[in-house]
């Protein structure tokens, strides 16, 4: 179990193991989420929307018909080209 105190002004400390478990870096941003008990749990924010994205493009792929990088590429060229 890792402990932070709170300072005066609201601010933490996270301890040198949680910042290495979430992949912190400075200038990152933490989010917090609270559950239905009311307990919180934090995680790095951009990783989460990075997960969040994946989910939400999940399957596009197969719906558009891109099977493979060759076809990545022909998208990329119709969009940037027009061909």
């Amino acid at each position: 179990m890792n402990l932070a105190k709170v300072s005066s002004s609201g601010q933490i400390t996270v301890p040198v193991e949680v910042r290495r478990a979430l992949n912190l870096k400075p200038g990152d941003k933490v989010l917090f989420i609270q559950n239905e008990r009311g307990q919180f749990t934090i995680g790095n924010a951009s990783a989460q929307a990075i997960y969040k994205a994946q989910a939400a493009f999940e399957g596009v792929a197969e719906k558009i018909g891109i099977k493979n990088d060759d076809d990545i590429q022909a998208l990329v060229n119709e969009v940037r080209y027009g061909k």
